[in-house]
């Protein structure tokens, strides 16, 4: 399953002693280990990247925040956008946080079969008043896991997928010339020096981990998006729901869907697609909201958001058939998984 927050991380610590460190090592780390995990399709050859620089004294004050910037095939050669935004923070004289993130697209196995993340790790670097510099890499993907989120075993999955992520682990190390620091065990998993903890020996911390807490994770993401409004369908339901598919470019963004028992309908968005999936979700719940406020029931109101869609909405486009599935529940795995 994939997650919109992290469901591990470690950090590395690499002390400079007196030696002054730039926003440009920063930016160099940072693409390093993204070479690092690219070498093990853990990092697709595009990404995101951004850098912050705030004051050290007082964090609030951000002096340089540049965010989405795309990785050129040489990020950091002259005239790329990142190398424009690092040197603009370098520009700046005093002590200073200077933060780069990298948000890496990748790949994990199943059956031999290549399964794509918009958001499989990313890395952050951070610099703390020029003389020390920490690495910090997440994952949002529980295929380096013998149970997956959901409590259900995957041997077969994490043989394809944790050697992958050990390699990768071990060479970062050996890139920084430090040994990680596994991230505190979380209400989906425990990561550990080469990976994570195996669940099946202690347990999970939570049943079902993905559904008990993903789902509203998501929800809340998609409505930080959106105007607050008391103006809405139900969220939940216990019965079928009908859905139609939501592309941009022609991949899949997420399941616009009403429920056929009662007045229940929203979005799932499909976390491989990254950010991209809420931006589509923001709309769609703002459809479903004006059909709401014309006071159509919630399959009517899927019917309408469908009808009076544009061919082409910003690239965003609902598909023509419907499809139905059991459960919301199983609508929500749908668009958790791939």
């Amino acid at each position: 399953m994939i997650t919109s927050v992290p469901i591990g991380d470690w950090t590395w610590e690499v002390s400079s002693g007196a030696k002054d460190l730039r926003p440009v090592q920063a930016a160099e780390t940072a693409l390093a280990v993204w070479h690092v995990l690219a070498g093990y399709e853990l990092a697709a050859p595009v990404g995101k990247a951004g850098i912050s620089v705030r004051s050290a004294s007082d964090t609030r004050d951000v002096r340089v925040r540049v965010d989405g910037l795309s990785l050129e095939p040489e990020p950091l050669s002259p005239g790329t956008a990142l190398s424009r935004a690092v040197g603009e923070a370098d520009s700046l004289e005093g002590d200073f946080v200077v933060g780069v993130r990298v948000e890496c697209p990748g790949y994990w196995l199943e059956k031999g079969a290549k399964h794509r993340v918009e958001k499989l790790f990313t890395i952050q670097v951070d610099i703390w008043k020029r003389t020390l510099l920490v690495v910090t890499l997440e994952t949002y993907v529980d295929a380096w896991l013998t149970v997956d989120t959901r409590d259900r075993e995957q041997p077969e999955v994490h043989a394809e997928n944790a050697p992958r992520l050990a390699a990768a682990l071990t060479g970062i190390s050996s890139l920084l010339s430090s040994a990680p620091t596994p991230g505190d065990p979380n209400r989906h998993a425990t990561p550990s020096e080469g990976g994570f903890e195996d669940p099946r020996i202690e347990g999970p911390a939570y049943d079902d981990s993905w559904g008990t807490f993903e789902i509203s994770a998501r929800s809340r993401q998609l409505r930080s998006r959106i105007p607050a409004s008391e103006n809405e369908y139900q969220e939940i339901t216990d019965h079928p729901v009908r859905y139609f598919t939501v592309r941009r470019d022609g991949q899949t963004m997420g399941y616009v869907w009403a429920s056929i028992g009662d007045d229940a309908a929203g979005y799932e968005p499909r976390t491989a697609a990254g950010e991209e999936a809420f931006e589509a979700g923001g709309q769609m719940l703002l459809r479903l909201r004006a059909a709401h406020e014309r006071g159509l029931s919630a399959l009517d109101a899927l019917a309408w958001v469908v009808q009076t869609a544009p061919e082409a909405e910003g690239s965003l486009a609902v598909g023509a058939t419907p499809q139905v599935a059991a459960t919301l529940d199983a609508l929500e795995e749908l668009s958790g998984r791939y």
